[in-house]
């Protein structure tokens, strides 16, 4: 991997507090404010949706690199993530993710060694490294 990667990504204004986020060569969507806000737009991402969904994608494909070249033999990984936002300072911030990962194992003798990796995962994570916010990690285990 280079040490260096550029993103970029667009946004054009559609109507009211709704746009429509792209980037070449990937599928255009809106995006709006939350309803949590004025004039907000219920049923569509917004930035605090895509802010969390960051964290929660970056877990997985660490995860499923470090799996990988540590040969962990998992049959499927699930993960939630929950954004609390609250007035820090005056400021609104996006001040914790919760990451809820679910890894299903069939060898239960390898279930502290899947936590490892589970925890590896979180602290190598690109997406998470580069937030303000505090990262909490609720790793689950199946077995069977």
């Amino acid at each position: 991997m280079e040490d260096t990667h550029s993103y970029t990504t667009n946004v054009t204004w559609k109507k009211g507090r709704l746009g429509i986020l792209s980037s070449d060569g990937l599928p255009s969507f809106e995006v709006a404010t939350p309803p949590g806000f004025a004039n907000g737009v219920p049923n569509t991402w917004s930035p605090e949706h895509l802010f969390v969904a960051s964290a929660v994608a970056c877990l997985m494909t660490t995860f499923l690199a470090i799996a990988e070249n540590s040969k962990l033999e998992f049959e499927s990984f699930k993960c939630s993530g929950t954004g609390k936002i609250e007035k820090v300072d005056g400021i609104f911030m996006m001040s914790e993710i919760e990451l809820k990962p679910v890894v299903k194992i069939l060898d239960p003798s390898k279930e502290e060694r899947t936590l490892r990796i589970i925890e590896k995962s979180e602290k190598n994570c690109l997406i998470s490294n580069s937030m303000k916010s505090n990262i909490t990690l609720s790793p689950k285990i199946v077995t069977g």
